[in-house]
């Protein structure tokens, strides 16, 4: 079943929105250069205010394994995002779960794959001059030769409900979506989510009636 992330979450709404809705994952951006950057304590709130099977993953670009470990245990995260130039090294170091970012220019970009020892990948599209949360998909036909490998990816980039069903397709371990669903940066439509997670229970519908027939 296609697990979703809902990304960049900044206040209480979208967070209980995106849980009742059905997310999997709901990701919190500690990039302060983002403009859905949030603080540390906001995510602690929420800990400690609500309990929800919905795993919470940190998103962090080059930050110090100090910065990255406090944030973790004070927080409440489940996971967490490395989405900068981290070395397989130091994602062993870290001692954390986490998901390893491979930004996707062409085919090529997945050989870096192997050298890390990663459960679960996120492939987002490439950009010169940004970490990531370009709103533009890469070719998801790279993302079908990662799953053909066997290895188990999110995929992000321009997903919305207008598109999703070709990027299930593809049969990723889930979905990261975050600009699509937005009002404005940093605060998600309703009516934009429940679009999409109706198209989400679409396509599990068609996958269990797959499986029945």
């Amino acid at each position: 079943m296609l697990k979703v992330k809902i990304c960049g979450i900044t206040n209480v709404e979208d967070y209980l929105a995106a849980a009742s809705l059905g997310a999997d994952f709901t990701g919190f951006i500690f990039y302060e250069p983002s403009s859905r950057s949030v603080p540390p304590l906001f995510v602690k709130s929420l800990s400690r205010q609500f309990s929800s099977p919905v795993k919470k993953v940190g998103v962090f670009v080059n930050e110090t394994q100090e910065n990255i470990r406090r944030a973790y245990y004070e927080t409440g995260l489940d996971i967490v995002q490395l989405h900068g130039d981290e070395s397989p090294d130091y994602c062993l170091r870290l001692g954390l779960p986490f998901w390893k970012v491979i930004k996707v220019r062409d085919q090529k970009s997945l050989d870096q794959m192997s050298r890390y020892d990663c459960e679960t990948f996120l492939l987002d599209t490439y950009a010169k001059d940004k970490p990531g949360g370009t709103s533009m998909p890469f070719d998801w036909k790279i993302a079908q030769e990662a799953v053909d490998k066997k290895f188990q990816i999110v995929v992000a980039g321009g997903i919305s409900s207008e598109n999703i069903e070709e990027v299930a397709s593809v049969r990723p371990y889930g979905v990261d979506v975050s600009s699509s669903l937005e009002e404005y940066p940093g605060k998600k439509s309703i009516e934009k989510m429940i679009t999409f997670f109706s198209a989400i229970k679409r396509i599990t519908r068609g996958e269990h009636a797959a499986r029945d027939g």
